[in-house]
């Protein structure tokens, strides 16, 4: 048996299992990390952080590439152990460790960058917690359809990819949207190459209040599951929510999942425009525990 020191984080009720290992010396399986974040035989989590310095593994090459400041990687597992490009919830999870772990610094006005296999991505405070800047979005061509357990028909979906993919789905009603059986995996027809996540969203009446406009959301998870809060997947719900309201539709969301509430701001770069979630990150304990 091998002992390992861990750390419990969450934001917006999407939790996660963070361990340290800054010299990238812990090779955890798939079915390790499966195993920690068993809610009934693990510790519990919709995925595993592990805090690792970008110069100790090959997909940090890129981000010291990208960006030399980028001292630290983001490496990302879902709870079945496969790995995902990014989670915007777990990077805010993230830096806040390396806060309170005294790993990095990340004074008021200054951003600090992580890496993460959809690229740096840079973390500035924000009055809720963290703002995350998720870089350039893109829609994505084609017109998937969703099935899912609640609705009668198939409904029409949007892909977003905001880092990693997503489809979005707009529902009639707050019945429908609570109607979901998400027990069960969602299909998309046809099936995206690298999986989705899939949001299903309604509006909230008025949809725009004091030029903020406001939605709620599910979402079933690639690798997951249903969750209590998919951050880049918040992004992805307010992107195609302003597509579908049209011209004037404001550039500031905010969007209410099972776990919370999250923001999401739409502003334009020298690349293009960039898609920002802010929102809260909490660390729940730590503790120790053995691995088979």
């Amino acid at each position: 048996m091998t002992e390992i020191a861990f750390t419990k984080g969450q934001g917006t009720g999407n939790d996660f299992v963070i361990v340290a290992d800054p010299e990238g010396e812990l090779d955890l399986t798939d079915e390790q990390i499966a195993a920690l974040c068993d809610r009934r035989f693990g510790i519990g989590a919709d995925g595993l952080l592990r805090v690792v310095r970008s110069a100790r593994l090959p997909e940090g090459a890129a981000s010291l590439g990208e960006e030399p400041d980028a001292e630290w990687f983001m490496d990302y597992r879902n709870a079945d152990g496969s790995k995902a490009e990014m989670c915007g919830n777990g990077i805010r999870v993230f830096v806040h460790y390396l806060l309170e772990s005294g790993l990095a610094e990340l004074p008021a006005g200054s951003t600090l960058p992580i890496g993460t296999r959809a690229g740096v991505r840079d973390v500035m405070r924000s009055e809720t917690g963290y703002q995350v800047d998720l870089g350039r979005w893109r829609a994505e061509p084609g017109d998937p359809l969703v099935t899912a357990r609640g609705l009668s028909v198939p409904r029409p979906g949007l892909g977003i990819d905001v880092g990693n993919p997503h489809v979005v789905v707009a529902l009639a009603s707050e019945d429908e949207l609570d109607g979901l059986e998400l027990s069960a995996k969602p299909h998309v027809d046809p099936v995206p190459p690298h999986g989705a996540n899939v949001e299903f969203v309604v509006p909230h009446e008025p949809l725009v209040k004091d030029g903020v406009g406001r939605v709620r959301m599910r979402v079933f998870e690639r690798g997951v599951g249903e969750t209590l809060s998919c951050g880049t997947g918040v992004a992805a719900t307010a992107l195609a929510v302003r597509d579908w309201a049209g011209r004037g539709a404001p550039d500031h969301w905010r969007v209410e999942v099972p776990g919370g509430v999250l923001g999401v701001r739409m502003f334009p770069a020298e690349d293009g425009e960039h898609v920002a979630l802010s929102g809260p990150a909490v660390l729940v304990y730590s503790g120790t525990v053995s691995l088979a």
